[in-house]
């Protein structure tokens, strides 16, 4: 194990190649990473009916379509500000193109397509779907802020109680975890008051802090996420600038090797503004890259995730809650939309959380609703409140599961399709940070994390692990985590773990060939590395800071007492031989 205080560096020029074309072809409208301030003026947007344009010109029969460039201000209609529906090898182009979205909801959906390309787009939002202001008056009890909205913000009325997050005036970074809010009341236009839930010793909030809170204007209607990719195969998004969102930046579901290259999401600079403002404290409200039941894993090239309310990139399936089992078959309680399929291979983990050898499902037919004693049984469990009161509805379908074996699975096990869980996922030379959560967690397996940097972390670095409180699967196996360069965050720079029901830690098997070789960690608290539940684990050649270290203010309570101060610890794993 090589102890040393320096990581090497990522060189990285000014302007990458792309971005030189396209200046030298587009010089009235390029602005995307140099912050030129002549990029566009201030406040200038034409109305344009982009989603017409586009439908026009495919009607016409052109498989690649070029957007004239233009800073334009787009309405939704049907609460999408632009929907690409069937396309089967078509390429959009819109390098030079800024979307201004009028209303704070989606911006883009792309659903059912097949080879499509679109590049170069910028999006933002007109209002903003988030608000800042600055604490004015704390209350005696540290328990009610109220907050002054900067000038250029969402006024107090479109505020919603969601993400709120408070920033040092100076840094302009989160003072602390983002602390959970039970009321918001407007005082007048400018003017609000949010209201703890508890003050936490830890959280040291005064006046004169910033704050971001979401903010809604959607008269039309709200669908949520950015820009939201659905049932598509081999679809491209190439150098796409988000800079604000409702929630997650960029989320796809039900797809197949989706690739985002050198998409960016990240808060937009004064000096790119379309008008004037005090400087944003944040992208978005939530994830910047998102990947649910991908039955083939996504790419993530080259891409940015700073600053935003949420992780920098989560990849997972969904689990489904098995209430009994009989021999070969379960009663299972399906998250959202039942997605195992007859010949199906599942994962299957039981309540204590060992992971079962996998499974094939022979039959799945409709079974009975959710009862009310198992409705009953579900508000008493540790999972998130819309899961375990069922005020989404998520788990009220009832289905029989037939495997090919027999399986021993007490009620609150859970079964997932392998096939709808990102396998094949590769993540390279990425920058995520600069969040109250994780740069990368992953909830899926056969994929590679290389050459990333983490940064400005309030939780792990990179975190592999499935997630019973969200019912996000699964467990992780052939996965490589070498070369990235992980610093300045407040939790173990690179977690590997699995849990019980009962919070109790995993037993091994629930992973199973985790590679984690050649990271660098500077300002790391110990243990840099902290792996759970896992067979065939190597770690090697990581570099870590020399001498005593903090203890990790997150993921501590696993590790035993004597090995606080050690820069790998491991807790139930076997090494690979």
């Amino acid at each position: 194990m090589r102890m040393t205080s320096g990581c090497r560096s990522r060189s990285r020029s000014a302007a990458p190649p792309w971005a030189l074309v396209v200046a030298v072809l587009l010089p009235a409208v390029c602005h995307r990473h140099d912050a030129a301030a002549d990029a566009f003026a201030i406040g200038a947007a034409d109305v344009f009916d982009l989603q017409g344009f586009l439908d026009d010109a495919l009607a016409s029969g052109s498989q690649e379509v070029r957007v004239p460039p233009g800073r334009y201000r787009v309405h939704p209609h049907n609460a999408q500000h632009l929907v690409l529906r069937g396309l089967e090898h078509v390429v959009i182009d819109c390098t030079g193109v800024e979307m201004i979205c009028s209303e704070t909801t989606r911006a883009i959906t792309i659903a059912k397509c097949k080879d499509l390309t679109l590049r170069g787009l910028v999006i933002d939002y007109d209002p903003l779907p988030f608000t800042q202001g600055r604490i004015t008056r704390i209350s005696p009890d540290s328990l009610t802020h109220e907050i002054a909205i900067l000038d250029g913000y969402p006024r107090a009325a479109t505020a919603r109680l969601l993400k709120y997050e408070v920033f040092d005036p100076e840094t302009r970074r989160l003072r602390c975890l983002s602390p959970v809010m039970t009321r918001l009341e407007v005082v007048d236009d400018d003017r609000f008051r949010v209201t703890k839930s508890s003050h936490r010793s830890d959280h040291h909030e005064t006046i004169g802090d910033l704050v971001a809170i979401a903010a809604e204007h959607a008269p039309g209607g709200v669908l949520p996420h950015a820009v939201v990719c659905a049932e598509s195969e081999n679809v491209v998004l190439e150098d796409i600038d988000l800079y604000s969102s409702n929630c997650f930046g960029f989320f796809e579901t039900n797809c197949a090797a989706t690739t985002y290259r050198r998409c960016r999401y990240d808060r937009r600079t004064p000096e790119t503004e379309f008008e004037p403002r005090d400087p944003r404290l944040r992208s978005g409200n939530a994830d910047a890259f998102h990947s649910t039941s991908a039955t083939i894993g996504p790419r993530y090239l080259a891409c940015v995730g700073r600053s935003m309310g949420d992780d920098g990139i989560n990849i997972c399936g969904d689990y489904h809650l098995v209430m009994k089992s009989s021999g070969a078959t379960l009663r299972v309680l399906a998250k959202r939309a039942m997605n195992l399929a007859v010949g199906d291979v599942v994962e299957l983990v039981t309540s204590d959380g060992d992971r079962l050898p996998d499974a094939r499902v022979e039959k799945l037919r409709a079974d009975v609703p959710i009862t009310s004693e198992e409705r009953h049984w579900l508000r008493q469990q540790r999972m998130d409140h819309d899961l375990r009161t069922n005020s989404g509805k998520a788990l009220v379908s009832g289905f029989e599961v037939t495997l090919d074996r027999t399986a021993t699975l007490p009620r609150g096990s859970l079964v997932a399709s392998t096939r709808h869980m990102g396998r094949g996922f590769e993540i390279r030379q990425c920058t995520f940070g600069f969040t109250r959560s994780r740069g990368i967690i992953i909830k899926a397996s056969h994929g590679i994390i290389s050459d990333c940097v983490l940064e400005g972390c309030w939780q792990a670095g990179i975190l592999v692990s499935p997630d019973r409180w969200w019912l996000e699967a699964g467990s992780a196996s052939e996965v490589s985590i070498t070369n990235n360069v992980i610093r300045h965050v407040r939790a173990p720079g690179i977690v590997v773990t699995s849990m019980a029901r009962d919070g109790r830690v995993a037993p091994a098997g629930c992973h199973t060939g985790i590679q984690i070789e050649g990271n660098c960690f500077e300002d790391v608290p110990f243990p840099c590395i902290l792996c759970t539940s896992t067979k065939r684990l190597t770690v090697a050649s990581n570099r870590f800071p020399i001498g005593p270290q903090p203890q990790a203010a997150w993921g501590a309570t696993l590790v035993p007492p004597g090995d606080l101060g050690k820069p790998v610890v491991t807790i139930a794993c076997t090494p690979n031989e």
